[in-house]
């Protein structure tokens, strides 16, 4: 039987051993991208998009990063300013 598609999150969440609600609270947070399929509460994540997800918190811990910093690759315009060419330095 092939791996099915979308996951609810009653799965998503025996997958990373979370509650349900630690789960809701990810894709609340837009940490966690799902789509909501009908009534109320019907929320399923890709396959794929879990796996992304999971590889990110992976990064971020070999960063040494925690969710509110800006994710691996991106600046922030102060760290722009600081590099360009005639910018001023942090300090």
């Amino acid at each position: 039987m092939p791996t099915p598609r979308f996951l609810t999150l009653d799965d998503v969440a025996e997958i990373l051993n979370v509650s349900w609600s630690q789960a809701y609270a990810l894709v609340r947070r837009k940490e966690l991208i799902a789509i909501q399929i009908g009534g109320r509460g019907q929320w399923r994540v890709e396959n794929e998009e879990l796996e992304r997800f999971i590889a990110r918190k992976y990064a971020e811990a070999r960063a040494g990063s925690v969710a509110s910093e800006p994710a691996a690759g991106e600046q922030t315009e102060q760290d722009d300013a600081a590099s360009s060419p005639g910018g001023r330095g942090r300090g």
